[in-house]
């Protein structure tokens, strides 16, 4: 990885395929988790670059060529941004790191992976019937055509701990069904959109295509509220979720949600306990916890419960924390010192409320400056407690006793998330049978997988939509039947 990180234009914003100078001075200020000292800082947008990003991508969809493209060139276009988001590999790996203190190990491949998602929805494209002929029983018509066109211009908000995948989740379905994008990251991680940014312009990508506003949330409710707008695609937290989905209803913008979540690991009596820790242990502590998708309860068998809670807490210690721009590391710190604080007080709720601490809590050694938190299991927790209920997002998840398949069930699904989920059984049958009664869009046997392309999203407060597979593309477009008394001659 570089050790320092260049941008070309950090003191512009990227508007209608050009980089001009925000309205304002004011500059966002980065700051290096594991060491607590700002690296970097880039231009923030205000109220009136909002406006002028929304107008630029307003006018790429309503007189620009993207939309009217046939779907072969926007795939062909998407295949150069991907190959020139490989050739930024390194800096958008080493920004990861920098940014939210993800360590190495996991932070490589991380722009491969970007290049990925765009040629996986540049082959849907390809490959995906926007019109289609079928009968029509009408009274005047022999034919319907089914068209999908794109839903608009869509602003793509996305949060701090993903920040590359997270925004190319939204940006590659809506460039192949040909919308206008104004980006959106979070003002904690706005690096790789400038990278992105970059890209776009070194391959032509037609102006006012793809824009993007690094700012804080007043431009955020700004980008939401705006008439310009057509489709919003979030990704944070619930509360403000259902904030921008209630902004979004009043004025029936569309909109896709991927919220927050309390995902139950649940334990079957035939798995053995020697493997819980080995097996759960990377799957809480990845990315410091702060993954929608962690493992914050453990459900256990209360006939193994002590083996199973040693197993995960013994396995919980070995996980090395440190410095991320070491190998060897696995945890590296929280984003921020809000996050380390929230995450502190969680750890007090749970102890004031009678659970108790099987391993971590604290600090660890050695860390005296970066926001680092040891890897927390809490024992003896029940499903009504603070620590059970609530999103901590970070290394620190409960395990809860529960004696029957039916009872363990009921407390994977008493919550008001349903975005994750999984069971460990060495019986595929029991698996399934599991998985179709956890109210989750989201569940894997033996581990937790993550393939985009597959459709990924949440059930009840974790969010509304899909995003990844085909169905990820389905937000982004709108449907429209023609009905003709032949099919046109293109069709035929």
């Amino acid at each position: 990885m570089p050790s320092t990180i260049t941008l070309l234009h950090p003191d512009k914003l990227f508007i209608g395929g050009k980089w001009i100078l925000p309205r304002s001075t004011a500059r966002l200020r980065l700051v290096n988790p594991a060491t607590e000292d700002q690296f970097f800082e880039v231009a923030e947008a205000g109220p009136q670059d909002v406006d002028a990003a929304v107008a630029a991508a307003r006018r790429a969809f309503d007189d620009g060529p993207w939309p009217r493209l046939s779907a072969s060139a926007r795939a062909a276009k998407m295949r150069e941004l991907g190959a020139a988001l490989e050739r930024r590999c390194a800096r958008l790996d080493a920004a990861w790191t920098a940014q939210v203190g993800t360590p190495v190990s996991m932070a490589r491949g991380s722009g491969m992976g970007a290049s990925a998602l765009l040629g996986y929805y540049a082959a849907l494209a390809d490959t995906t019937a926007f019109e289609d002929v079928r009968p029509s029983a009408g009274f005047m018509s022999k034919v319907a055509v089914v068209v999908k066109e794109p839903v608009g211009v869509v602003a793509a908000i996305n949060p701090w701990n993903g920040p590359l995948m997270g925004m190319m989740m939204k940006v590659a379905p809506a460039l192949a069904a040909g919308c206008t994008i104004v980006m959106k990251p979070s003002p904690e991680t706005p690096l790789e959109t400038f990278m992105l940014a970059e890209a776009a312009e070194e391959v032509g990508l037609p102006e006012g295509v793809l824009n993007l506003l690094p700012a804080d949330r007043e431009a955020s409710d700004l980008l939401v509220r705006h008439p310009g707008i057509d489709k919003v695609a979030f990704t944070g937290s619930t509360s403000v979720g259902l904030h921008v989905a209630s902004v979004c209803a009043a004025r029936m913008a569309r909109y896709t949600m991927e919220l927050g979540g309390k995902s139950a690991a649940i334990i079957l009596d035939d798995f053995d306990p020697a493997q819980t820790g080995p097996m759960l242990a990377p799957l809480v502590t990845q990315l410091c916890g702060q993954a929608c998708i962690n493992y914050s309860r453990i459900l256990v068998p209360r006939s193994r419960y002590a083996d199973h809670v040693e197993s995960l807490a013994a396995a919980m210690r070995s996980v090395s924390v440190g410095n991320p721009l070491e190998d060897a590391t696995q945890m590296g710190p929280l984003a921020m010192k809000r996050q380390l604080e929230r995450v502190q007080g969680y750890i007090a709720k749970g102890v004031a409320e009678g659970a108790t601490l099987a391993t971590g809590g604290g600090t660890p050694k050695d860390l005296d400056r970066g926001y680092f938190i040891e890897p927390t299991v809490f024992a003896g927790a029940t499903n009504d407690m603070v620590i059970a209920r609530e999103e901590i997002f970070g290394p620190v998840t409960a395990a809860i006793p529960y004696d029957s398949i039916e009872e363990a069930i009921a407390i994977a699904n008493d919550s008001e998330f349903g975005l994750s989920g999984g069971v460990y059984t060495n019986d595929t049958d029991r698996a399934y049978a599991v998985a179709r009664r956890i109210r989750t869009g989201h569940f894997t046997q033996n581990g937790r997988e993550f393939d985009l392309t597959n459709p990924f999203g949440g059930f009840k407060k974790s969010g509304y939509g899909r995003e990844g597979g085909p169905e990820g593309m389905d937000p982004y477009v709108e449907i429209k039947t023609v009905f003709l008394p032949e099919a046109p001659s293109a069709l035929r």
